[in-house]
């Protein structure tokens, strides 16, 4: 029999009136029971985080930092059990769980830094001016409020610390609401974050279902929202609260570029397995995975050959073998809605190269050629095992294309040439450009973010920290400066 995990209420584990499942996508096991909170116990967790907010502003760097630090050395301790969490709700592959928990690991790791160095204060001597005569500014930040963070599944753990660790390193309390499908992983980092001396109230962890989410988005005491997930929760949160501080990371349809220059044997094979891998590393749903090659039509000949047969090297299957590079979506429906875009593709003149099959809630790793502009799955993200490869000619046309595109998240350009590179920077409409590799590359202490339908704000923990905090200037009159 399944034992039903408590969830994290100001800081203590408590249970609700109901629970609910949570099953593998592989296999459809039941993997663990999850209780629910109350109206009354989110009511308590909220009221509890708005209490604190100014004993915990004012907490000592040193107590978050050491907090922040514990969760860090134990979660590299209980890598191996968490990284099993993580595969058993999510269908992640073993190699990709426990290099999620390794990031989770770092991301706590550098916010114990930031925590330590962040907001030392800045001054600004004012007698620039007649004005300001004997004047200096001293500015420090502080933080806005209590955070509610709400994560998605395709990261269960460390999306969870993207939200959790940014504020308490900013002294900033949290409500985290982790995803329906995917809470284990952040009842277990409640586990961690319990075996310090945060101050009660400072964090909860709430399963909550989706549809009481608006409750939560809505309450005053709640003025900064961190969101991770869809484009269309995503700003219909933003317009619900249009006085709230949102940061939104929405999708994508990453691009890999291929130029010219990228045209040695060794460049293409290294170019084509990176372009495979994370095509269909966590089942394609990550929102940086690669959708999208852009590949120069000196190179597409070569190129294509190379794509296809590392995309069948993928090994498929059980989640938990460690041999697995892709496992299961998270749902059927999911694989379904893949499967779907992925036959209007096909009935609109699209090739389908290789894959294109559904298993339940997995879908064989695809790819797709000459596909037509308006079709879904080049407009949308498919957060799904499929790509698309396209002929083009020359740089400017290359670029073009990565741009056209309602989404601006990430792109991957594939060139050894310096000012290409910086080209690139310039011209493409993205968060972030990656040279010489694809473009899911995230390293979680750099700034993470999009543009256009990608979503606002930065991740990335001090960039985080600065979306969570303002500045507030203090003037100070009659110096001797």
């Amino acid at each position: 029999m399944t034992s039903t995990h408590a969830f994290w209420l100001a800081g203590r584990q408590a249970t609700g009136e109901t629970a609910f499942d949570v099953t593998s996508p592989w296999d459809g096991r039941v993997v663990g029971a999850v209780s629910v909170p109350t109206d009354a116990q989110v009511e308590e967790a909220v009221a509890a985080a708005y209490a604190v907010r100014d004993e915990f502003a004012a907490t000592p760097a040193h107590v978050r930092a050491a907090a922040l630090d514990h969760v860090s050395r134990r979660l590299a301790e209980r890598t191996e059990e968490i990284a099993r969490v993580i595969s058993a709700e999510n269908g992640k592959p073993m190699k990709w769980a426990r290099g999620e928990v390794g990031r989770a690991v770092s991301v706590f790791r550098f916010a114990s830094e930031e925590a330590r160095r962040f907001n030392g204060g800045e001054a600004q001597r004012l007698d620039t001016d007649a004005g300001g005569q004997g004047r200096l500014a001293f500015t420090r930040r502080f933080p806005k409020g209590v955070v509610l963070g709400i994560a998605p599944f395709n990261f269960p753990l460390n999306l969870c610390a993207h939200k959790v660790a940014p504020a308490i390193a900013a002294g900033a309390p949290i409500v985290l609401k982790p995803a329906p499908a995917t809470p284990l992983s952040a009842l277990v980092l409640g586990e961690l974050l319990a075996e310090t001396e945060l101050p009660a109230g400072s964090w909860s962890i709430l399963p909550v279902p989706n549809d009481r989410m608006p409750a939560l988005v809505q309450d005053e005491r709640l003025p900064v929202i961190s969101f991770t997930g869809s484009e269309k929760v995503g700003y219909a949160i933003m317009d619900s609260v249009p006085r709230k501080h949102c940061t939104l990371e929405l999708g994508g349809n990453g691009a890999a570029v291929v130029l010219a220059d990228f045209a040695s044997d060794e460049d293409l094979d290294w170019a084509a397995s990176r372009i495979a891998t994370f095509s269909n590393y966590q089942g394609g749903q990550s929102c940086i995975s690669v959708q999208r090659v852009i590949a120069d039509a000196s190179v597409y000949d070569r190129l294509l050959p190379r794509i296809v047969a590392a995309v069948e090297a993928q090994v498929t299957g059980d989640p938990s073998d460690d041999a697995t590079d892709v496992g299961p979506l998270v749902s059927e429906d999911a694989a379904r809605r893949v499967e779907e875009w992925v036959q209007e593709a096909v009935e609109a003149g699209a090739t389908l190269v290789t894959g294109g099959k559904r298993d339940g809630a997995s879908y064989a790793p695809t790819v797709l050629t000459d596909v037509p502009a308006d079709v879904t799955i080049s407009c949308e993200e498919v957060f799904g095992p499929v790509l698309t490869v396209r002929k083009v000619h020359g740089e400017e046309e290359a670029f073009a294309a990565v741009n056209d595109s309602k989404y601006g998240l990430q792109a991957g350009v594939f060139t050894h040439d310096l000012q290409t590179a910086f080209r690139a920077h310039r011209a493409l409409e993205v968060g972030g450009v990656v040279v010489g590799d694809v473009p899911s590359y995230r390293a979680d202490q750099m700034p993470y973010g999009g543009v256009k339908q990608s979503g606002v704000g930065r991740e990335g923990v001090r960039f985080a920290m600065e979306d969570y905090t303002y500045e507030r200037v203090m003037v100070l009159t009659g110096l001797a400066l």
